[in-house]
């Protein structure tokens, strides 16, 4: 039987007399602390307020629309049914939305951090993730990730001039790490992000590092985990990989709508009215096991990462040395140059140097991260004819 907890009796109340009275706890992010590298473009006004404007920028940008065929977790599915990256980053706004209004935090600045955290990220999930830092350390000794890319999406190949406040959110939203308790802590400026921003090239682990700057940001980051722990346990169903009664009962129960409410309102009985943001004990053990049991049945699933291994892994390899190659020798025939580098020059944004003449491999790597999984798939098909690797779909009735 499914177990959906409540808030308690005495917040309940609470929540109820401060909304009537106007005595919420005013602990959101307040707009006009908000810090830009060019703080003479983009100022808020009375329709566009300086997060309304972060959220138009990213909901604009032109790898917005390729989130809807990015893998979530499920490669090479034809079915509609199994998520995709799009769906995940709305469900991580929805939820992060919800806890947000509770604790009466800046629903906007959750906003824009929500739907550009993983704009940046590659085809084929965590595992093109994976393959394309490799490729990047071993050509340059830098590193990928998927949220120090997405803010180099929204910062450099379109220099929208967004806030800091939403580029921190989104660089320290790693949803791998798991938290009972979140205290925001904000760098400076620009030249400590962009330090920081650049640390995790350098060194990966400085990715662990990273702490959201605000609450939206905090709630963010929790609210990551919370999106993915019961959807992909849908999704692994409906590829027929698992069963729920697989995973064992705890305090947040196991079924995708139990994790998501337990989960929320544990987090707003504890953070109301605080200056970070908590879950008790009991529910973070579970948050915790209940990530770990996905990491056995599902995440590290043989038929989840084999194909991925032994295609995508030579396919991507092949790829890139492809097209660094060709911009290497100035091929301007080159998808790299007609598909990415003519596409991102197409937006017409102010730039101190032009993208051309950014470092080779992280043009190639740019690239490639931008690609949809139909894109790679295609791509490489046209530049590798006639290979012997392949792609199969397993579809509907399959």
């Amino acid at each position: 039987m499914l177990n959906y907890q409540s808030l308690s009796a005495e917040l309940t109340e609470q929540v109820l007399t401060d909304r009537k009275n106007g005595t919420l706890p005013m602990v959101g992010f307040d707009e006009t602390n908000t810090i830009r590298r060019n703080n003479q473009r983009d100022k808020a006004n009375v329709i566009r307020t300086a997060f309304v404007r972060d959220i138009d920028k990213i909901m604009h940008c032109p790898y917005y629309n390729r989130y809807a065929d990015k893998t979530q977790v499920f490669s090479f599915y034809k079915n509609d049914d199994i998520t995709r990256r799009g769906l995940h980053v709305q469900l991580v706004s929805r939820i992060a939305r919800t806890i947000g209004k509770a604790l009466n935090l800046n629903l906007d600045l959750i906003e824009a951090i929500a739907l550009g955290h993983d704009i940046g990220h590659t085809p084929f999930g965590h595992a093109g993730e994976r393959f394309l830092d490799e490729l990047l350390f071993e050509h340059t000794g830098r590193h990928f990730s998927h949220n120090i890319h997405s803010v180099r999406v929204l910062d450099s190949i379109y220099p929208y001039n967004i806030s800091l406040q939403t580029l921190n959110g989104i660089a320290a939203h790693d949803g791998e790490m798991e938290l009972s308790e979140y205290y925001p802590k904000a760098p400076d400026d620009f030249e400590t992000f962009d330090a920081q921003i650049e640390a995790c090239y350098i060194d990966k682990s400085n990715v662990k590092k990273l702490v959201p700057a605000t609450l939206e940001g905090c709630v963010m980051r929790i609210s990551d985990i919370i999106a993915y722990l019961g959807k992909d346990r849908q999704d692994a169903e409906k590829a027929q990989l698992i069963n729920n009664k697989d995973f064992e009962p705890s305090a947040i129960g196991t079924y995708n709508a139990e994790i998501i409410n337990n989960l929320i309102v544990n987090i707003i009985e504890n953070s109301y009215g605080k200056p970070y943001i908590k879950m008790d004990e009991n529910h973070f053990e579970a948050l915790k096991k209940a990530k770990a049991d996905n990491y056995m049945l599902i995440y590290k699933n043989d038929s989840v990462n084999d194909v991925l291994q032994n295609t995508v892994k030579p396919m991507m390899s092949d790829v890139y040395a492809k097209l660094l190659d060709d911009l290497i020798k100035g091929n301007l025939v080159s998808p790299i140059f007609s598909h990415h580098i003519d596409y991102v020059n197409s937006a017409h944004y102010a730039r101190s140097i032009p993208y051309e003449s950014t470092e080779p491999n992280q043009i190639v790597t740019d690239y490639i991260a931008s690609m949809t999984d139909d894109y790679f798939i295609d791509l490489y098909e046209y530049l590798f004819p006639g290979s012997d690797k392949k792609i199969t779909y397993k579809g509907y009735f399959d």
